[in-house]
């Protein structure tokens, strides 16, 4: 199997909605996004999949020196090999992936966030670093584009948040900010126990409109000249959006259950978003 397959496999069998985003890009571009995601989803797995804080941090260490070994030419995982033979044809910056891992180490470190610029500064690391050098994968002629896909970082990983938070409660990781569940008068132990409440609506309605906001900022930010280029993040902005509105229509049912759009209506949103172009 070729690093490029190996790639190409760990996307495809993650049913994420981020493989949508790329299914029309030509070859090249496919293959350099396949290969950072495919990174992104090994550094992730490390944190979900490893009990042991010690291990998750020695592997995480492990995979810092697989950047170093991918901008040195001498990476060995096949993730890193892929990333390695598109790095220089992108401009791929190294520090965007170190700030992915770092993101990373902020689950092992943290479960709980103050307020939201410590959310979202975690957001940053975990979602807009991705976002940037997706960007760059795309292409890209205005700077204001590095804005735009910074944006759509963190109102796709809120849109996560919002998704996942009965689920991640139970993980004990407690992402929607600390002063405004006091604010709203939810507890964690509320969120563990999906107990629903006006309360628990009115703080979930508050932290929909935050990422609505992001989007809007992306969105109206994302320079013409580029729009066509972005696509894809375009698609993943459609269908992350889409949910997002699924799950305040449905009345954020998020504590017991999870809501999620199907594969066929996915395709659909991003064949829509593309030919709108």
């Amino acid at each position: 199997m070729t690093p490029h397959q190996y790639c190409q496999d760990k996307a495809a069998a993650s049913g994420s909605s981020f493989y949508y985003s790329f299914l029309f890009l030509d070859p090249a571009r496919r293959r350099a996004i396949t290969a950072l995601y495919a990174f992104c989803r090994e550094v992730d797995d490390v944190v979900d999949e490893c009990r042991n804080p010690a291990l998750a941090y020695a592997r995480l260490d492990e995979w810092r020196q697989e950047v170093e070994r991918i901008f040195g030419n001498a990476a060995t995982h096949p993730a890193g090999i892929a990333l390695q033979e598109v790095r220089g044809q992108f401009d791929l910056a190294r520090e965007h992936f170190a700030e992915i891992i770092d993101g990373m180490a902020m689950d092992l470190q943290n479960s709980r966030y103050a307020d939201f610029p410590a959310l979202q500064d975690y957001c940053y690391h975990v979602a807009s670093a991705v976002g940037l050098l997706a960007a760059r994968i795309f292409g890209h002629d205005d700077p204001r584009t590095l804005d735009y896909a910074h944006n759509l970082g963190i109102a796709l990983q809120l849109t996560n948040i919002i998704r996942d938070v009965g689920e991640d409660a139970r993980r004990d990781r407690i992402y929607l900010p600390a002063d405004e569940l006091q604010r709203f008068g939810v507890s964690a132990a509320d969120l563990r126990t999906a107990r629903y409440s006006d309360n628990f609506r009115a703080l979930m309605d508050f932290q929909a409109r935050r990422a609505e906001s992001f989007y809007e900022k992306a969105l109206a930010g994302l320079p013409a000249v580029d729009r066509k280029k972005q696509r894809p993040g375009l698609v993943m902005a459609a269908i992350y959006r889409k949910l997002l509105h699924e799950i305040v229509r449905g009345g954020f049912l998020v504590l017991d259950r999870r809501t999620s759009l199907t594969p066929l209506r996915k395709v659909w949103l991003a064949g829509l978003t593309w030919l709108r172009g």
